[in-house]
């Protein structure tokens, strides 16, 4: 291509930011992209031609990135999630290119009703909780940090499910997310990647006399890849997060059809295509835990691929691999990618094993995110042995190697070889993929201090006195662009005219609010922010559930994955005990409360969907109860996403972050909450106990047992029923729950509850905690009726939240995990795009 050629090509499409450019560019889209004119267009009709709008003025930004990249040869972070919770895009694409103003302009001109265009878009479902949104902020940040960072992961063509709540009860319905298109994404028929699964492996000798092994007889399945471009905010960077999609081999399909069995043919590409059809299948079947277990591999072995295409534009050998490229697990979801690597680099170009594992070891990280073994990933040997037959002889030669070094460490201590193997050899041989993320590593991250120490004290221990310093923390963050500055749009215009607008790429500056807590006008302005956003949620449950809330009332908020360890239940008994007193004096002085729950169970957890039920009944009694009018409502709210957090925490009074101590590796709900002015009631779990550290002890409300009581009550021999009878008020909360108080209809419906607590040993130490929480419950009533005190600990809590950037995340691992530096996009010509 001529120099001339490709001048014109890039230089053609430069698009402007003005009002009457944009609403040019809106009806030209309206007419050449969506094919309507203003008679005809419908409100998606008006939201795609928005949305196409927005995306050509990044397009320039996306395309210059990526070529600077290629030119300068940059080391690329590559960032593996099984999720990415993304949200919507529409206004974070127009926040980060920074046309807000301009853009309502000119759709105001235009006749266009930009809340109305907003809700047509879909919330992109590729993700479920804090795991996926992570990976979303650390997209953000890496692209508004100049840092040359691209996402890998699943274009899930189905979310999680939609959540809908009938008759009380959690029921889940197709999440067809891409029904009408994704405005967003751009395919790539062109590049696409063979996955192998099953078949067997042959081994011969090479020319040399060398042993190789041959993978073959596999079914086969192509990844197609659809890009997403990524803009940073307030830079000219725009990062890439490519996904794959599964299609059928086109050999695997004619072969059926030349044979005339077309039925057969439809039923292979259908079954081969399902591996992106749904986020999270249901592992509590066979057929759900291999195609779980194929949908990892996946997309692994496919950005290998791509990654390796790339790195190959440049490299003659593997030598450079880890000085060129960094990939970060996130979680052990990828880690089946370690054992690809040196697949791909000892079977397919013959490095030795010794050289490979070291590029291999020095090229990935891996992120935990859980403390509890019941929750750390394995992998039956004989279904991983079906599936990736090489890969398991990997993985056996990778243990091998591990063990014989322990030994001869630690000569004679058959405990620890036991304990740090990769295969778990009891009840079952399964594979350990953490113990796997970690050898095959050269770091291992927790995300928050106590999870990290936790991590090197107990499940990590023997790794970490192996492997010292291996293991560090990087607490998680969340990017002040969507959480704030999107978010809570009003908040951010009060905090901008009072100390510009640098915080929203340097969260720390928010320091510069501190004094403004003791100034009575900015407290008077908060507030009004905060009963305003308080206002909008009262406004959409009365539309969305026909549900009316008093705004003065305070908002007790609870949003996150419906599991045990968070412990919903134990807000729910506090639900209760408050309902009991309220009906034995209503006129005792009860501070006003709302209680608002959201969250999503997985579809196999009968207890959490029990726990769904469970207070969507005792709101039925509640809400009804003329005795507590005004005083106490309960509400769930469905089908919680990132949309509704948006609407959500911006009028959060108080942020529930009860998990049971020891178990919350971080949260970045309680950063988001806190971030937008609520206050946290919390255990010293996770990143609370940093929050705390942050805020103030006498800004935040902690209760409850720390991690260490809760292991010496462990190994003393946790005795439940002893609290159950030693306190009244929890004796008649729980009595009313299991004997049918809320549940009239069904008597015995919420037995298995009240069981998992006095009968199988209140893993989680609910009744424990009770008396603790409720005494600290009374603490945040007697600070709420003092609003002028309230408010001022509201803006010391955002005030002090500029730790908990992602921003601030992601320099950490540059820094310190990935030795990535930033890469300012300058535009250039040339002829290929990766």
């Amino acid at each position: 291509m001529n120099d001339y050629l490709k001048t014109s090509i890039f230089e053609h499409k430069k698009v402007r930011f003005d009002k009457d450019s944009i609403k040019h560019s809106l009806s030209n889209s309206l007419t050449y992209s969506v094919g309507k004119d203003t008679v005809t267009a419908t409100d998606r009709d008006m939201f795609f031609a928005t949305a196409y709008m927005v995306r050509n003025r990044l397009i320039d930004r996306w395309m210059e990135t990526m070529r600077s990249y290629y030119v300068n040869d940059v080391k690329r972070v590559y960032y593996f999630s099984l999720e990415f919770l993304m949200g919507r895009t529409l206004m974070n694409g127009v926040h980060n290119l920074a046309f807000e103003q301009q853009f309502r302009e000119a759709l105001k001109e235009s006749a266009i009703n930009l809340d109305e265009i907003r809700e047509v878009e879909p919330d992109a479902a590729l993700g479920n909780g804090g795991l996926g949104r992570l990976a979303a902020c650390f997209l953000d940040s890496m692209a508004t940090l100049d840092l040359p960072g691209y996402g890998y992961g699943i274009r899930y063509e189905y979310g999680m499910f939609a959540q809908r709540i009938e008759d009380g009860r959690q029921v889940e319905h197709p999440d067809n997310w891409l029904r009408y298109g994704n405005p967003w994404e751009f395919p790539r028929p062109e590049v696409l990647h063979q996955v192998k699964f099953h078949g067997r492996v042959v081994q011969y000798a090479d020319e040399r006399g060398m042993l190789r092994y041959h993978w073959i007889d596999t079914d086969d399945v192509m990844a197609m890849a659809f890009d997403t471009p990524i803009p940073g905010y307030g830079t000219r960077t725009a990062n890439n997060m490519r996904l794959w999609s599964a299609k059928a081999t086109r050999d695997f399909e004619l072969r059926y059809f030349n044979e005339g069995n077309y039925v057969k043919a439809v039923e292979d590409k259908n079954a081969s295509e399902n591996l992106s059809k749904v986020l999270y299948p249901d592992d509590s079947t066979a057929m759900g835990r291999e195609l779980r277990l194929k949908q990892q591999y996946f997309f692994v072995c496919a950005s290998l691929h791509d990654i390796l295409r790339r790195y190959r534009k440049y490299q003659n050998n593997f030598d450079a691999l880890p000085d060129k490229v960094a990939i970060q697990l996130n979680d052990t979801h990828p880690a089946i990618a370690i054992p690809e690597l040196m697949r791909l680099l000892v079977d397919l170009h013959h490095l030795e094993w010794e050289k490979a594992w070291n590029i291999t070891t020095r090229t990935f990280a891996y992120t935990n995110h859980t403390l509890m073994p019941e929750a750390l990933e394995t992998w039956a040997v004989t279904l991983f042995e079906s599936i990736l037959p090489r890969h398991l002889q990997i993985i056996y030669e990778i243990n091998r190697r591990l063990l014989r070094d322990v030994m001869h460490r630690y000569p004679g201590d058959n405990g620890i070889l036991r304990r740090m193997s990769i295969i778990d050899e009891e009840g079952g041989r399964r594979i350990r993929m953490a113990h796997l993320a970690i050898v095959g590593s050269h770091k291992v991250n927790g995300v928050a201090q106590i999870h990290t120490e936790l991590m090197k004290q107990t499940i990590f221990r023997d790794f970490d006195r192996f492997f010292p310093g291996k293991i560090i923390n990087i607490t998680n963050g969340i990017t002040p662009r969507r959480w704030l500055n999107q978010a809570n749009r009003r908040l951010a215009e009060l905090i901008t005219s009072r100390i510009g607008p640098g915080w929203i790429k340097d969260l720390t500056q928010l320091k510069r609010l501190v004094p403004l807590a003791d100034d009575a006008s900015f407290r008077e302005e908060f507030a009004a922010v905060k009963r305003l956003d308080k206002e909008r949620l009262v406004a959409m449950l009365k539309k969305k559930l026909g549900i009316d809330i008093n705004p003065d009332s305070l908002f007790d908020v609870q949003i996150k994955r419906i599991h045990e360890y968070k412990r919903q239940l134990l807000n729910v008994l506090h639900v209760v005990t408050l309902y009991n007193r309220i009906r034995h004096d209503p006129n005792a002085g009860h501070v006003h409360r709302t209680v608002i729950f959201g969250g999503k169970a997985a579809p196999g957890y009968s207890m959490a969907k029990l726990i769904i039920k469970l207070i969507n009944d005792i709101a039925d009694i509640v809400n009804n109860d003329p005795r507590v009018a005004g005083h106490l409502k309960v509400v769930f709210i469905p089908n919680y996403d990132v949309s509704t957090a948006e609407e959500m925490i911006p009028a959060a009074d108080l942020s529930e972050q009860i998990s049971t101590a020891g178990t919350e590796a971080s949260g970045t709900g309680n950063m988001k909450l806190a971030l937008n002015g609520a206050l946290t009631i919390g255990t010293l779990d996770g990143a609370n106990i940093e929050i705390r550290e942050e805020v103030g002890e006498d800004n935040i409300f902690i209760f409850g047992l720390t991690a260490t009581e809760i292991t010496e009550m462990k190994a003393n021999g946790y005795q439940p029923l002893d609290f159950y009878h030693s306190n009244a008020e929890l004796r008649t909360v729980l009595d009313m729950i299991g004997s049918g108080f809320f549940s009239p209809d069904e008597p015995g419906r919420f037995k298995p509850v009240i069981d998992t607590l006095l009968q199988h040993g209140d893993k989680y130490f609910l009744l424990a905690d009770y008396a603790s929480y409720i005494a600290c419950q009374k603490k945040v009533d007697a600070a709420y009726q003092d609003q002028e005190e309230w408010i001022r600990k509201a803006i010391l809590n955002v005030a002090q939240m500029g730790k908990f950037s992602s921003d601030r995340t992601i320099l950490q691992y540059a820094n310190e995990i990935w030795d990535a530096k930033p890469a300012k996009p300058a535009p250039l010509q040339v002829d290929e795009i990766g």
